[in-house]
């Protein structure tokens, strides 16, 4: 699929299996925030929506606005952070890498990179709406 020229009906037709729509203050910025950070793809980025591909992956990003109807949107907090509770998990992103990208762009790095336990080297790092982004590798 050419997320740049699909339509909306299309679009929805086409996902399968489970998803993720992550509802933000700013879709630009938080495209933005993982293009630079992760090198994640941003497709038809507007002030109320984004397709945003992480290798074959895709999911979604809303404005709060695009939810007015929604039962979700009285959920929210009016304070951040938002996304408390919840990782997602960048198996194919070097965390090392990553931190110093955020670190340079004055993002908040929850945890610097380290070898976990459980066979992975990973980071935590938030983005401006509060969810924790876990860029991780196998251990070297």
């Amino acid at each position: 699929m050419v997320y740049e020229q699909t339509d909306a009906d299309s679009f929805g037709r086409s996902l399968r299996g489970i998803g993720i729509n992550l509802l933000v203050r700013d879709v630009p910025a938080e495209v933005a925030f993982l293009e630079t950070v992760f090198g994640l793809k941003g497709h038809q980025v507007s002030k109320d929506f984004a397709i945003v591909t992480y290798g074959g992956q895709v999911f979604q990003l809303h404005s709060d606005g695009t939810y007015a109807d929604n039962p979700l949107l009285g959920l929210l907090p009016e304070n951040p952070p938002r996304g408390a509770g919840i990782e997602i998990r960048l198996y194919d992103t070097d965390p090392d890498a990553a931190a110093a990208r955020a670190e340079a762009a004055g993002l908040t790095i929850l945890q610097a990179p380290a070898d976990k336990p459980h066979g992975l080297r990973e980071a935590y790092i938030l983005c401006d709406n509060g969810y924790a982004w876990v860029p991780s590798r196998p251990k070297g």
